[in-house]
């Protein structure tokens, strides 16, 4: 079989040949069909993400495929099903396996591509508004790097649960797709100063950051009282400090949120959020956009593309399978 793998921490990974895998105790062995990319697999690459693996090891933290066989103690009746996997690696690879826990059947209206596209960006969004932050109708949400893999469903899925929704992206070509998903106001980061322009429109009670950085600091600047931020991520490359004086005065809460992080203390939240995604997803409430896709042989030209910032929602690999 063939895997894409880091072999050296800080190289360029490879598509390599490897030793076919076969699923232990309650695992599922899956022929991937295709593999959502996250800024986690730039960093995995690096050796900078919060979960450290030993090279060689497989990039892919989220894929979509077909069920082909079963660990000894996996229930049989998961063969031949059509699964959605979050497997924080693996998953660029034609075959992978993973824990049962860790694979949700996809609904049969879904598309391989979509299902690669779906657990990281739509869990991460709907666990951290829903769960954590406790987001109330009418109330302002303000996401920014609002084009981006998680930023894009957090609008949509702040738009389903009644709020109203500020969008923060660079260039008038992202803040059109940010439109598209529910937004009802649009900032432009490249030339508006972001914490003006929340003001100018009530201050935010939710904020939604993936960014990180200066972003982060005047999103801060912009809360209102007994406000919350999520801290999401740091794709800006910053991680910045926060004044514990600032949230004391304007009593606001700011939230740190790793949505794979829940897998180990609390994934029946997890479980429940996916289950209500997938519902919406059904329902025709949410729609993934998914910007480009890649076979694997293309796979490094992929990361550089999500690398680069060109990409608005998803990208995702594919493997050369019916992707319906």
């Amino acid at each position: 079989m063939r895997a894409f793998q880091v072999e050296t921490i800080g190289i360029q990974p490879r598509l390599t040949e490897c030793a076919m895998i076969q699923p232990k105790g309650d695992q599922l062995l899956v022929r991937v069909a295709a593999c959502g990319l996250n800024f986690a697999d730039l960093l995995r690459i690096e050796g900078k993400y919060q979960e450290k693996s030993a090279p060689p090891f497989t990039l892919g933290i989220e894929a979509a495929g077909t069920v082909e066989a079963v660990g000894p103690e996996a229930d049989p009746s998961w063969l031949g099903q059509r699964v959605s996997a979050f497997s924080g690696s693996g998953g660029l690879a034609e075959y992978a396996t993973f824990a049962a826990s860790r694979c949700t059947p996809m609904p049969r209206s879904m598309s391989f591509v979509d299902a690669a596209a779906f657990p990281t960006a739509y869990g991460t969004s709907h666990v951290a508004l829903d769960h954590v932050a406790r987001l109330q109708p009418g109330e302002t949400l303000l996401v920014t790097g609002a084009a981006g893999g998680v930023g894009l469903t957090a609008v949509e899925i702040g738009k389903l649960m009644g709020a109203r929704v500020i969008a923060s992206a660079r260039g008038s070509d992202k803040l059109a797709i940010a439109r598209a998903a529910g937004a009802d106001h649009l900032i432009n980061s490249e030339t508006e100063d972001l914490r003006d322009a929340v003001k100018a429109l009530g201050g935010a009670d939710v904020v939604y950051d993936p960014v990180g950085g200066d972003t982060f600091r005047a999103a801060m600047r912009a809360t209102n009282p007994e406000g919350r931020l999520l801290i999401i991520g740091f794709a800006g490359g910053d991680i910045p400090q926060i004044p514990a004086n600032h949230l004391l005065v304007k009593n606001i809460s700011v939230m740190g949120f790793y949505w794979g992080g829940y897998l180990s203390f609390k994934p029946q939240v997890l479980t429940d959020s996916l289950t209500k995604l997938f519902d919406w997803y059904e329902q025709g409430k949410l729609k993934p956009h998914v910007s480009r896709t890649f076979p694997l042989e293309e796979a490094n030209e992929a990361l550089e593309f999500l690398r680069a910032r060109k990409s608005t929602g998803k990208v995702v690999v594919t493997l050369g399978q019916d992707m319906q």
